[in-house]
C-alpha cells in the first residue's frame, strides 16, 4: 500500500501525519499558543555560567533560560589556545573542581571547560537543538545547521556527510565528491537521502540558498543588540515537505486552501518533480475522520494497549523514564507456556515500536517483558526489537535483555511526547492517576463526621452531600455504620444525593 502524508491545516493548529501500509505511524502537531521553536536560532545572552555543570544559562527572549552544554559550544582553537596560555601564567592551577567535567579537543589537544569559553554578559548566536521539556528549558547548541531539501548546512562545521539511508557506495562516493568540488571552503554539508539521483546543479542552486539565508542571519545577528530571534525554520506543513516527503511517500493530502497554495509555491521552487503529488482534500467530512487518523490518537493517549492476540501492554510516563509492561492477557496458547509467552512477547515488540514513533516517547525507556527461560528466546525478543526500530528516525540505543526480562533503551528527545501535549494532569487526583476507592470515601466521611459533631455546638441533625454513586453505598451497604455512628454521635445523619458532585467530593453541613 503507498505511503501518505496527511495534513489538517487550521488557524489555531495544523496536524501532520504519516501513513505507512494504511497506519498511522507520525503524528506531528503545531499549535499557534504552542512553542514550536525547534531549529529557531537566537541572538543570546549569557546569564549564568556554572562550572559545576559545565554548562551556562542563556537569555534567548524566550519565557525561560535556555541551557547550553560545554560540548554544544562552538569557538575558535586559536583564541581558545591563547586563553589557556594566559590562563597558565596568571594562575597556578586552572584546572576545574570537577576535572571529569570538561569538553576535549583533539585537533588542539587542549581541555575545555565552560568557564574558558564563557562568561556572564556574553553575545552569542545559539539554535534549539531540543524543545523545552516539561520544567525545563530548551537546549541549545552553537553549531548551526540550516536543513533544506537535499542538503545541511553546517557552517561552524568542517565536514561532509552522506545519510546513511543511501546505500550504494558508488552513489555515495559521487554525492561526496560534488559537493567537495561546490562547497565553499570549511563550510560543512550533510547529504540528506532525497538527494540520491540529483545532479550538480540541483545541489549547487540549494547550497547557494542555504549560504545566503547563512548570510543573512548573520547579518542579522551584528545589527541586533539585546536577545532576540535570527531566524525562524519553516512551518510545520513546509517541514514535512522538506524532512518527510521523501521517495517511500507517494502523496500528500492537505485540506486547507491557503497552505496548499503555500506548499505549491514551496514545491516549484525546491521540488518540482512533486508538483503532482500533492492534493487538495475537499470532502464532506474532516480529513483525519476520512483517513482514520482521529482514532489512532485517541488510542495513543491510552495507557493499555491491546494486541491482536488477546495480549496488552501497559504504557506509564514519570519525570525519569517511561516504562512498558508487557501481559499475556486473555491469550493462552495452543501448545506450551514458553512459546504462549515469545509469541505474545514478538508481537509486544512491533506495538511497543509503533506505540515509541507515534507519541514520540523520548529518553530512558524501560520494557519489562514476560519472563522466557531460553536465552535464545530472549535474544529473539531483543533482534526483533532492534529489527523494528530500524525505520525510526530518531536515534535509539538497545541494551540486551536481562535475567529478569527487562530491556534498558534510550531514545532521542527533541521535542514533547504526545501525551504531554495533548494531555495534562489529573486536577481531580493530582496527577496521581486514580480516585480514592469508594469505600475509603465512605470511611474518610465517617471520620469528617465525628469531627464536625465535635466542633459543632447546636442542631441535632448532620446533612451529608455526596456524589450518587457514594450515597448508595452508604445508605445500603454502610447502613449500620451509620447507625451506630448516630448513636455515638448523637445526632440524625441525613445522606443527600447530589449528581453534579465529584466521585471523591462531598460537603457535611448542620
Amino acid at each position: 500500500m503507498p505511503s501518505e502524508l496527511v495534513i489538517n491545516a487550521r488557524p489555531h493548529e495544523t496536524r501532520v501525519a504519516l501513513i505507512e501500509n494504511g497506519i498511522v505511524v507520525e503524528l506531528h502537531i503545531e499549535r499557534k499558543t504552542g512553542h514550536e521553536l525547534m531549529g529557531n536560532i537566537y541572538r543570546g545572552k549569557v546569564v549564568r555560567v556554572l562550572p559545576g555543570m559545565q554548562a551556562a544559562f542563556v537569555d534567548t527572549s524566550l519565557d525561560r533560560s535556555a541551557f547550553l552544554y560545554v560540548a554544544d559550544v562552538h569557538t575558535d582553537f586559536l583564541e581558545i589556545e591563547k586563553l589557556m596560555l594566559q590562563n597558565s601564567i596568571e594562575d597556578d592551577d586552572p584546572q576545574p573542581e570537577n576535572p571529569d567535567m570538561e569538553r576535549f579537543d583533539p585537533l588542539s589537544g587542549i581541555s575545555l571547560h565552560i568557564e574558558d569559553l564563557l562568561h556572564e554578559g556574553q553575545d552569542i548566536m545559539v539554535q534549539i537543538s531540543k524543545e523545552p521539556l516539561g520544567n525545563k528549558g530548551a537546549r541549545l547548541t552553537s553549531h548551526i545547521s540550516l536543513p533544506g531539501r537535499h542538503l545541511v548546512l553546517m557552517p561552524t562545521v568542517n565536514h561532509i556527510g552522506i545519510s546513511r539511508k543511501i546505500e550504494d557506495p558508488v552513489e555515495r562516493e559521487r554525492l561526496k565528491n560534488i559537493i567537495e568540488n561546490i562547497r565553499p571552503n570549511s563550510y560543512g554539508f550533510i547529504v540528506r537521502t532525497v538527494s540520491e539521483g540529483a545532479d550538480t546543479d540541483k545541489l549547487k542552486s540549494e547550497m547557494d540558498f542555504l549560504l545566503k539565508l547563512w548570510d543573512s542571519i548573520k547579518r542579522k545577528m551584528e545589527k541586533s543588540s539585546s536577545p532576540s530571534l535570527l531566524y525562524k525554520d519553516l512551518t510545520i506543513s513546509l517541514r514535512s515537505i522538506r524532512d518527510l516527503f521523501t521517495r517511500e511517500v507517494d502523496r500528500l493530502i492537505i485540506d486547507s486552501e491557503e497552505e496548499y497554495e503555500n506548499i505549491m509555491a514551496f514545491i516549484e521552487t525546491f521540488a518540482p518533480g512533486l508538483i503532482y503529488s500533492i492534493e487538495l482534500y475537499e470532502g464532506e467530512d474532516p480529513i483525519f475522520d476520512t483517513y482514520g487518523i482521529e482514532m489512532e490518537i485517541a488510542r495513543a493517549l491510552e495507557k493499555k494497549i491491546w494486541l491482536k492476540s488477546g495480549g496488552y501492554i501497559v504504557i506509564e510516563l514519570t519525570e525519569a523514564l517511561t516504562s512498558i509492561d508487557v501481559n499475556t492477557g486473555s491469550y493462552v496458547g495452543k501448545r506450551n507456556l514458553e512459546e504462549t509467552i515469545l509469541k505474545t512477547n514478538l508481537e509486544a515488540v512491533k506495538e511497543i515500536a509503533f506505540q515509541l514513533r507515534l507519541r514520540n516517547i523520548g529518553g530512558l525507556i524501560v520494557i519489562d517483558f514476560i519472563d522466557m527461560e531460553k536465552r535464545a528466546n530472549r535474544d529473539r525478543v531483543f533482534l526483533a526489537l532492534k529489527e523494528n526500530l530500524s525505520k525510526d528516525k530518531a536515534k535509539t540505543h538497545i541494551l540486551r535483555m536481562s535475567e529478569l526480562g527487562l530491556i534498558e533503551m534510550t531514545r532521542k528527545r527533541t521535542r514533547e511526547n504526545l501525551n504531554r501535549l495533548l494531555s495534562e494532569p489529573c486536577f481531580y487526583c493530582e496527577g496521581l492517576g486514580s480516585l480514592k476507592s469508594k469505600r475509603t470515601l465512605c470511611f474518610e466521611i465517617f471520620r469528617d463526621l465525628e469531627r464536625e459533631a465535635a466542633n459543632s455546638m447546636g442542631g441535632d441533625r448532620i446533612y451529608v452531600e455526596v456524589n450518587p454513586e457514594i450515597d448508595s453505598i452508604l445508605k445500603e451497604e454502610e447502613q449500620e455504620s451509620i447507625i451506630d455512628l448516630e448513636k455515638r454521635l448523637d445526632r440524625r445523619i441525613i445522606i443527600l444525593a447530589k449528581a453534579d458532585f465529584h466521585m471523591e467530593q462531598y460537603e457535611i453541613s448542620t
